[in-house]
């Protein structure tokens, strides 16, 4: 169904709701009511600028077909701009419109999770995985977000085996969800973007957790604290492990762990609701294999391309530096125009 036949669906939908609105039996029900005013309101929020967009798009058609069989030069030329004006009003409404009709992600609110693990490439592998945690870092400090280290394991000569970054911020999640993979040359990393659960997302029972406790350790395995603060916990059930060793508090490296376990449940429960927990756990984190290739920074040339969407820019310093909003808006046209079947024009 193309863009101009689902907007009509929806104003008949609109019209609909509003004559039901109007009878005395459902002004009699105030629950039916409530509902209905709820539907219509989010209803309008579409119908308002989709009936805008006809308009211009009938005052571009009538000022074009009045400067055609005009006479005066003058007047012609000044219809030709109205109808131009109108034109890119209509082109403008259309993009809104557009935007409107995309399915929200009930995700994309939340706060997130971002985990960076060392691929291929030993210890090259583990520097790259550095580099993409100051990366998501600056960015994150770009948009005005709170950032902090829930679990890492440094490696011995620099970089990260593992790092998981918690990510606060308004609509984080929808910013970042598109992240994944990362390549260099020989060596590789992965990346996996997690929505942050709340605590009343879902139940964990306490004799579901095997929680261990340990010393925490830094790069080469040495004592970095004298007490056992560093937590381990195992959900039983599914067998995922988190552990985290950040703070010198036993307390707060549990409630780190909790948040990190709470989001790696959320996500598993929620793409076993879509039935495709292998394949989007795939396409999420990528193999860190050196063969796959997600997004590529080439340092020689000066270069990052996505390859899901084949866009590149030669401003890998930028880049690194955090300035990646051009990537992340690319990859969120490409997921508007996929949901809306093509490129979403009618």
């Amino acid at each position: 169904m193309d863009l101009e036949a689902r907007l009509s669906d929806v104003e008949r939908r609109y019209d609909q709701l509003s004559e039901e609105m109007a009878s005395p039996d459902v002004a009699a029900d105030r629950d039916r009511l409530r509902r209905l005013g709820k539907d219509l309101a989010e209803l309008g929020e579409i119908v308002g600028p989709y009936r805008e967009y006809k308009e211009a798009r009938r005052q571009a058609e009538e000022a074009r077909a009045m400067a055609t069989s005009e006479q005066d030069p003058e007047m012609a030329a000044y219809l030709r701009g109205e109808a131009e004006a109108a034109e890119s009003k209509a082109i403008s409404l259309q993009a809104l419109l557009e935007q409107l009709l995309v399915p929200k992600d009930p995700n994309d609110e939340r706060d997130v999770i971002v985990e960076i693990r060392a691929g291929a490439g030993g210890q090259e592998a583990a520097l790259w995985a550095g580099e993409l945690f100051e990366m998501y870092r600056h960015f994150a400090e770009r948009h005005g977000w709170k950032t902090e280290v829930l679990s890492a394991s440094p490696s011995d000569l620099g970089g990260f085996k593992e790092v998981v970054l918690e990510v606060k911020g308004k609509a984080a999640y929808s910013r970042l969800k598109h992240e994944s993979g990362g390549r260099i040359h020989t060596s590789t990393a992965t990346v996996a973007v997690l929505p942050e659960a709340e605590e009343v997302d879902l139940q964990i029972r306490p004799e579901d957790l095997k929680i261990d406790v340990y010393r925490s350790s830094g790069p080469g395995g040495q004592s970095v604290n004298t007490t056992d603060s560093a937590v381990r916990i195992t959900h039983l059930p599914t067998g995922i492990v988190v552990a985290t060793q950040e703070e010198r508090s036993q307390l707060q490296n549990r409630e780190k762990a909790m948040r990190y376990l709470r989001a790696r449940l959320l996500s598993r429960a929620q793409e076993e609701a879509q039935q495709k927990e292998a394949a989007v756990r795939r396409a999420q984190v990528g193999t860190g294999e050196r063969a796959e290739k997600i997004r590529t920074y080439n340092f020689p040339e000066n270069r990052v391309t996505d390859h899901r969407i084949k866009l590149t820019v030669h401003r890998l310093h930028d880049v690194l530096e955090g300035d990646i909003d051009e990537f992340v808006d690319a990859l969120l046209a490409a997921e508007r125009a996929e949901q809306l079947g093509g490129d979403g024009r009618g």
